[in-house]
């Protein structure tokens, strides 16, 4: 009784927010379906980690489970690899190469992450800290994880945390700025889709052009496009279809699940509940928007040009987060008109916009020293 009446003296307020997080994670898993397999895990270890005397999962005599799972899945890249085959295995890369035009909505959506990066840095971070913030626009996870880890940064929790936040957010966050920066006129352009023919050998060489041509261009960012690329190319080879199907399903929700309770570990209120996070945050949202603005306009621009016009909402698209964006715009277009299909066109950008990321990811790693 006494130890019982000992740990409740031993709460504190910061402890208690963190448990408000972790629940409100949880009822967007479980209550709103939002990423359940992510946000359900996260918001349960950021309850877990704050209990009082919590040491006895996170530390214990020397080094805790959880520490264990994190150093060994997470500090040395494993879980973001393994992840990303089970998502190259996922992806369809044909409205892409039916529309391989799709790809500049991927690149101009990576806008955000280096304007964020100049903001950070202007903000006071130093520059690694800084590079690591700004690849929270990406609405990727494995890619924030790999660059984070890349510089060592300070942050590193923090950091992943909000990529991942960011990523399950998406229905939340990008419908209020598609909306503002787009007319209703623009919303209801219609743009049939032509089922193209996309041969087998074509999709076979994707992957692997796609993994030298980047390996040549960004050679630090290779591990991630090429397990991406290798997930890809297990799916279109016609020979693993039982790997395949595993990689989509079991290793990618097993992975997710894992990563999801592993990142919770830096949610411990002492590091989690500082000014540097509420920036990092802050700053993750600034990223976040301006990928979505510049997917939006660059469509807007192309539409001054075009006969045959583009519903600018599907440039928002272009961020990694595959396949929820995706599925926010082609939503969206259904709300303004239930005719309007825009899936296949959004898919094709958000496809691109995964590829887009990692190569982002891997200039930023090139460009700063380490």
């Amino acid at each position: 009784m006494t130890e019982i009446f000992g740990n409740l003296l031993n709460i504190e307020w910061q402890q208690i927010v963190m448990w408000c997080i972790g629940g409100l994670l949880i009822y967007l898993a479980i209550k709103k379906d939002m990423e359940p397999t992510l946000l359900l895990p996260m918001g349960f270890g950021a309850i877990l980690v704050n209990l009082p005397l919590s040491g006895a999962v996170t530390q214990g005599h020397e080094e805790g489970v959880i520490d264990v799972l994190f150093n060994a899945g997470i500090a040395n890249e494993l879980f973001p690899l393994l992840l990303f085959i089970g998502i190259g295995a996922m992806i369809d890369f044909g409205p892409l190469l039916s529309n391989p035009k799709l790809m500049l909505f991927g690149a101009a959506a990576q806008f955000g992450i280096f304007f964020t990066l100049s903001v950070a840095t202007l903000l006071g971070f130093e520059l690694k800290d800084a590079a690591s913030i700004a690849i929270i626009g990406a609405a990727d996870g494995p890619t924030s994880i790999f660059v984070a880890n890349y510089f060592g940064s300070n942050y590193i929790g923090a950091i992943i945390v909000a990529a991942y936040s960011y990523m399950a957010l998406v229905p939340i966050v990008q419908p209020p700025i598609i909306k503002l920066i787009t007319t209703r006129k623009e919303r209801l352009i219609r743009m049939p889709y032509e089922q193209k023919n996309v041969s087998k050998t074509v999709r076979i060489l994707f992957p692997i052009v796609i993994t030298v041509i980047t390996g040549i261009v960004s050679p630090k960012s290779v591990a991630l496009i090429g397990f991406l690329m290798f997930g890809n190319l297990i799916r279109e080879c016609g020979v693993l279809n039982a790997l395949s199907e595993s990689a989509q399903n079991q290793l990618a929700n097993l992975v997710t699940l894992l990563l999801g309770i592993t990142v919770s570990t830096k949610m411990q209120a002492a590091a989690f509940l500082t000014p540097q996070t509420l920036m990092i945050l802050a700053l993750g949202l600034v990223a976040f928007v301006f990928d979505t603005v510049g997917g939006v306009l660059l469509a807007k621009f192309f539409n001054l040009f075009l006969k045959s016009k583009i519903n600018p909402m599907i440039g928002a698209s272009g961020i990694s987060a595959f396949p929820m964006s995706a599925r926010v715009v082609h939503k969206m277009g259904l709300a303004e008109d239930n005719q309007n299909f825009l899936l296949m066109h959004s898919i094709g950008v958000n496809v691109s916009g995964q590829i887009a990321s990692v190569i982002a990811g891997g200039l930023i790693l090139n460009l700063i020293a380490r």
